[in-house]
């Protein structure tokens, strides 16, 4: 009797850095081609959305109810580029530093009793932000400068220390993007979302931090070559 194929998952949970994440030379796209044939690469990016929001539908994402979500090897959180927009300038968006701290690790429980523990999830800190351009995007929206450079690095060491109170890995853009001074605009395509080159980065770092979680993962289905030739089905049906 043939067993039905199961595809391990790994699941990108974010803001619209996630969403847009599959579109030509996009980080979640190269990810997704580094896993062809080990697992499904799942996008669950939701533009314009904050950690408060996240934490509120993430249970109508994931679930231990589901069985398509008994085999997840890797889940990223990647919020708080829209937690840290100013209060002043955009209170919809806006989350306290305290609470963003707090939904992230209130995700990492929801994720927990969902079944996906500690070691397969990985926070990701918002990227640098360039004032100048963004402020121009801000301006053709007919609304001013919404958010600092400064501020998001607040957000992103808060995403750190949770990151460490809850036993996750994190991968800190902001830091990284800003180390040894370099130009982090060419991260950027508009001072906030990412560039081609930003997105590139993002890939390469977080691939440094996924590839051991789906190292063990199997290659599904035979290579073609190992394909019996004669006798397809006994190797087709009876492959684990």
């Amino acid at each position: 009797m043939s067993k039905t194929v199961v595809w391990p998952k790994v699941i990108l949970f974010g803001d619209s850095i996630t969403q847009f994440s599959f579109q030509a030379n996009g980080w979640g796209a190269e990810i997704a081609n580094k896993l062809a044939r080990k697992c499904d690469v799942v996008n669950r990016g939701l533009s314009g959305y904050n950690s408060r929001w996240a934490k509120i539908v993430l249970p109508r994402l994931i679930t231990s109810q589901n069985p398509a979500d008994s085999n997840i090897a890797a889940v990223t959180v990647f919020f708080g580029a829209n937690d840290c927009a100013l209060e002043d300038k955009n209170p919809q968006q806006h989350v306290p530093l305290q609470e963003y701290s707090e939904n992230l690790k209130e995700i990492s429980r929801l994720l927990a009793s969902a079944g996906v523990s500690e070691d397969k999830v990985i926070f990701v800190t918002p990227p640098p932000l360039h004032e100048p351009s963004w402020e121009k995007e801000c301006i053709l929206k007919g609304c001013p400068l919404n958010r600092h450079n400064s501020v998001a690095g607040q957000y992103a060491q808060a995403c750190v220390q949770a990151a460490g109170q809850c036993g996750t890995e994190v991968l800190d853009l902001w830091t990284l993007m800003q180390k040894d001074g370099q130009d982090y605009t060419i991260y950027l395509s508009d001072g906030l979302h990412l560039s081609e080159k930003g997105n590139q980065f993002v890939a390469q770092h977080l691939w440094g931090l996924l590839e051991r979680r789906v190292a063990d993962l199997p290659f599904i289905l035979p290579y073609w070559g190992d394909v019996d030739a004669k006798s397809p089905e006994s190797s087709l049906l009876c492959y684990n």
